[in-house]
């Protein structure tokens, strides 16, 4: 009789076990369906077209621009189409890697929309500096999300298409580790934030200063670098390019002084032009006499980094790069 009942305890407890294990299952699987249930629902975004309703968490998104495209693969999504890179073939090196099997679908200025409505996305980013014409052609092929401008912030930018995937909570984790990143490389220069910092740019042809509307611009914001105070005369109200850049010409070399230059070329496909332009400059005496150039403290970079691409990716190799000369 005892052994009875001690065998029908044993039975009893199973059974808690037993219970509580399907009810863990249930839960997961209660919460695996929430889940599902959020990825599927219908969410609207606002943006600089106006509003777009969006029926599901997009599986096939095409994107037009370059930092947009940066911002897909940092949240961890490979877009089916994007407009090609404006150096590379057809991707810039450092996202080349992560773009196998994406579909080219025209540039920037130049989309191809027969090509997009090929790939039947379901969701289409874009902006309205560079597409704002196409817009309604895009809008029948699929839901799509317009940026307003391509200029240095592009973490506002970010913030929406992040929104328009549906993976704002991951967005604020790549702007958390990038802003983390920024106090990392400030801690590490020191003093040196404090030194002013001058940007050129040499194309086929012509040559920019780069200022605090820039991509490289605004990180060095950020950083807390000051700007060459001689340049901020170049920058008036009638700059065509408002405080992004300003054309100079060989005249205005001396300006470009600072403690730390950082030049770049931009030279699609090895543009001849555009390397003779950036040779003929860098060998003037103008720019020889810089006290940068003389002190060993100009430094050439890359385009596509610290300009042309212009989104997340880019970023924080800038800042390696900054981290790199600068604490050598």
């Amino acid at each position: 009789m005892k052994a009875f009942k001690t065998f029908l305890t044993l039975l009893s407890v199973m059974a808690v076990f037993l219970l509580a294990a399907c009810g863990g299952g249930n839960k997961e699987n209660a919460d695996k369906t929430e889940s599902k249930k959020t990825e599927d629902k219908p969410y609207t975004i606002e943006h600089a077209m106006g509003k777009t309703e969006i029926k599901g968490t997009p599986k096939k998104v095409v994107v037009l621009t370059n930092e947009g495209t940066e911002a897909l693969l940092a949240l961890g999504i490979t877009p089916v189409g994007a407009v090609q890179s404006w150096l590379g073939d057809p991707w810039y090196d450092h996202i080349a890697k992560d773009m196998k099997g994406v579909e080219v679908v025209g540039t920037e200025s130049e989309v191809n929309v027969e090509k997009i409505a090929t790939l039947k996305p379901d969701l289409i980013i874009g902006n309205k500096l560079r597409q704002e014409k196409i817009y309604n052609q895009l809008s029948a092929i699929a839901p799509t999300v317009f940026s307003e401008t391509l200029r240095g912030d592009w973490q506002e930018n970010f913030k929406l298409y992040a929104k328009a995937v549906n993976l704002e909570e991951k967005g604020n984790e790549v702007l958390d580790d990038f802003n983390k990143h920024i106090a990392d490389v400030k801690e590490k220069l020191g003093d040196k934030v404090n030194k002013e910092v001058s940007v050129v740019r040499f194309m086929a042809g012509k040559t920019r200063i780069y200022y605090t509307d820039s991509f490289s611009g605004v990180i060095f914001n950020q950083l807390g670098f000051k700007r060459a105070a001689q340049q901020e005369e170049l920058f008036t109200p009638d700059n065509k390019l408002g405080n992004l850049a300003v054309e100079v010409g060989k005249e205005v070399i001396p300006k470009m002084d600072a403690d730390y230059i950082f030049y770049f070329t931009y030279a699609p496909q090895g543009d001849q032009t555009a390397l003779d332009t950036a040779k003929e400059w860098t060998n003037d005496p103008l720019w020889k006499n810089l006290n940068a150039v003389k002190s060993g403290n100009a430094f050439e970079v890359s385009d596509a980094i610290w300009n042309t691409a212009g989104g997340v990716l880019a970023a924080n190799l800038m800042l390696d790069d900054i981290e790199e000369k600068l604490t050598k």
